[in-house]
Protein backbone atom coordinates (compact mmCIF):
# COMPACT_ATOMS: atom_id res chain seq x y z
CA UNK A 1 0.00 0.00 0.00
CA UNK A 2 1.35 2.96 -0.94
CA UNK A 3 2.08 5.59 1.71
CA UNK A 4 1.19 9.54 0.82
CA UNK A 5 2.38 12.97 2.25
CA UNK A 6 -0.38 15.69 3.32
CA UNK A 7 0.33 18.12 0.70
CA UNK A 8 -0.35 20.87 3.54
CA UNK A 9 2.65 19.46 5.64
CA UNK A 10 5.49 18.83 2.28
CA UNK A 11 4.62 22.52 1.36
CA UNK A 12 5.58 23.95 5.43
CA UNK A 13 8.83 22.02 5.04
CA UNK A 14 9.44 23.33 1.94
CA UNK A 15 8.49 26.83 2.93
CA UNK A 16 10.60 26.43 6.02
CA UNK A 17 13.64 25.12 4.02
CA UNK A 18 13.30 27.88 1.34
CA UNK A 19 13.16 30.54 4.20
CA UNK A 20 16.53 29.11 5.75
CA UNK A 21 18.25 28.84 2.61
CA UNK A 22 17.79 32.81 2.21
CA UNK A 23 16.53 34.12 5.26
CA UNK A 24 15.95 32.73 8.83
CA UNK A 25 17.53 30.55 10.67
CA UNK A 26 14.80 27.09 11.70
CA UNK A 27 17.70 25.04 12.52
CA UNK A 28 17.18 22.41 9.76
CA UNK A 29 20.71 22.11 8.07
CA UNK A 30 22.31 25.91 8.92
CA UNK A 31 23.66 27.89 11.79
CA UNK A 32 22.29 30.89 12.89
CA UNK A 33 22.75 33.96 10.95
CA UNK A 34 24.43 31.68 7.56
CA UNK A 35 20.89 32.34 4.89
CA UNK A 36 21.97 33.20 2.05
CA UNK A 37 20.83 37.16 1.61
CA UNK A 38 22.78 37.57 5.02
CA UNK A 39 25.76 35.88 4.00
CA UNK A 40 25.82 37.98 1.06
CA UNK A 41 25.69 41.69 2.80
CA UNK A 42 29.21 40.49 4.38
CA UNK A 43 30.46 40.54 0.59
CA UNK A 44 31.56 43.71 -1.01
CA UNK A 45 31.51 44.09 -4.65
CA UNK A 46 35.50 43.21 -4.73
CA UNK A 47 35.21 40.22 -2.29
CA UNK A 48 32.37 39.20 -5.47
CA UNK A 49 34.37 39.86 -7.93
CA UNK A 50 37.26 37.14 -6.88
CA UNK A 51 36.68 34.30 -8.77
CA UNK A 52 35.66 30.66 -6.53
CA UNK A 53 39.30 29.15 -5.80
CA UNK A 54 41.73 31.04 -7.88
CA UNK A 55 39.88 29.30 -10.45
CA UNK A 56 36.35 28.96 -11.35
CA UNK A 57 33.30 31.78 -11.76
CA UNK A 58 33.34 34.88 -9.24
CA UNK A 59 30.98 34.95 -5.68
CA UNK A 60 28.89 37.83 -8.13
CA UNK A 61 28.29 34.92 -11.13
CA UNK A 62 27.30 32.54 -8.59
CA UNK A 63 24.41 35.32 -7.36
CA UNK A 64 23.89 35.55 -11.20
CA UNK A 65 23.27 31.76 -12.12
CA UNK A 66 21.72 30.95 -8.39
CA UNK A 67 19.12 34.27 -10.14
CA UNK A 68 18.86 32.66 -13.51
CA UNK A 69 17.82 28.98 -12.15
CA UNK A 70 15.04 30.36 -10.08
CA UNK A 71 13.65 32.75 -13.02
CA UNK A 72 14.38 29.58 -15.50
CA UNK A 73 12.29 27.69 -12.65
CA UNK A 74 9.49 30.68 -12.90
CA UNK A 75 9.38 30.54 -16.55
CA UNK A 76 8.63 26.96 -17.05
CA UNK A 77 6.45 26.71 -13.58
CA UNK A 78 4.37 29.49 -15.12
CA UNK A 79 4.27 29.98 -18.82
CA UNK A 80 5.38 26.17 -19.02
CA UNK A 81 8.45 27.28 -21.27
CA UNK A 82 11.04 24.74 -21.68
CA UNK A 83 13.11 27.08 -24.63
CA UNK A 84 16.81 26.08 -24.12
CA UNK A 85 18.28 28.06 -21.98
CA UNK A 86 22.33 28.83 -22.23
CA UNK A 87 23.47 27.62 -18.70
CA UNK A 88 27.15 28.92 -19.54
CA UNK A 89 26.32 32.39 -20.33
CA UNK A 90 27.09 33.43 -16.69
CA UNK A 91 29.79 31.78 -15.90
CA UNK A 92 31.35 33.24 -18.85
CA UNK A 93 30.23 36.63 -18.96
CA UNK A 94 29.85 37.66 -15.26
CA UNK A 95 33.52 38.48 -13.25
CA UNK A 96 34.22 41.97 -11.46
CA UNK A 97 31.05 43.90 -10.25
CA UNK A 98 30.66 47.38 -9.32
CA UNK A 99 29.41 48.20 -5.93
CA UNK A 100 25.94 49.44 -8.02
CA UNK A 101 26.19 46.06 -10.15
CA UNK A 102 26.93 43.50 -6.61
CA UNK A 103 23.79 45.76 -4.95
CA UNK A 104 21.79 45.01 -8.48
CA UNK A 105 22.57 41.28 -8.05
CA UNK A 106 21.89 40.84 -4.55
CA UNK A 107 18.65 43.03 -5.19
CA UNK A 108 17.33 40.18 -8.13
CA UNK A 109 18.28 37.41 -5.89
CA UNK A 110 16.34 38.67 -3.19
CA UNK A 111 13.21 39.63 -5.56
CA UNK A 112 13.32 36.50 -7.21
CA UNK A 113 13.14 33.98 -3.68
CA UNK A 114 9.97 36.37 -2.72
CA UNK A 115 8.53 35.42 -5.88
CA UNK A 116 9.24 31.82 -5.26
CA UNK A 117 7.83 31.71 -1.34
CA UNK A 118 4.38 33.39 -2.88
CA UNK A 119 4.50 30.97 -5.46
CA UNK A 120 5.33 27.99 -3.32
CA UNK A 121 2.96 29.44 -0.95
CA UNK A 122 -0.08 29.93 -3.26
CA UNK A 123 0.37 26.44 -5.02
CA UNK A 124 -2.64 24.67 -5.38
CA UNK A 125 -1.55 21.53 -6.45
CA UNK A 126 1.72 19.16 -4.75
CA UNK A 127 2.46 16.36 -7.14
CA UNK A 128 5.92 14.57 -8.09
CA UNK A 129 6.16 17.49 -10.79
CA UNK A 130 5.69 20.55 -8.82
CA UNK A 131 7.25 18.46 -5.26
CA UNK A 132 10.71 17.66 -7.39
CA UNK A 133 10.47 21.53 -8.80
CA UNK A 134 10.39 23.49 -5.86
CA UNK A 135 13.14 21.43 -3.72
CA UNK A 136 15.27 21.94 -6.81
CA UNK A 137 14.68 25.39 -5.98
CA UNK A 138 16.17 24.70 -2.61
CA UNK A 139 18.83 22.08 -3.08
CA UNK A 140 20.17 24.34 -5.77
CA UNK A 141 20.39 27.97 -4.32
CA UNK A 142 21.46 25.93 -0.93
CA UNK A 143 24.29 24.27 -3.02
CA UNK A 144 25.88 27.76 -4.24
CA UNK A 145 25.03 29.40 -0.76
CA UNK A 146 27.74 26.57 0.46
CA UNK A 147 29.90 27.31 -2.67
CA UNK A 148 29.72 31.23 -1.71
CA UNK A 149 30.62 30.32 2.21
CA UNK A 150 33.48 28.33 1.51
CA UNK A 151 35.13 31.08 -0.73
CA UNK A 152 34.64 33.23 1.87
CA UNK A 153 36.49 31.22 4.54
CA UNK A 154 39.34 31.44 1.96
CA UNK A 155 38.85 35.06 1.45
CA UNK A 156 38.52 35.87 5.00
CA UNK A 157 41.70 34.11 6.59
Amino acid sequence: MAEFIEPKAFQNVLLDLLDETFENHHGIYLDKHNGLLETLELVSSEEASIPVGGKCASLAAQVAHATFYIESFERFALQGDNSPRDWGLIWRTVEKVTPEEWEDYKNKLKAAYQRMDKLFRENPTWNEDTMGGALSIVIHTAYHLGEIRQALCTLKT
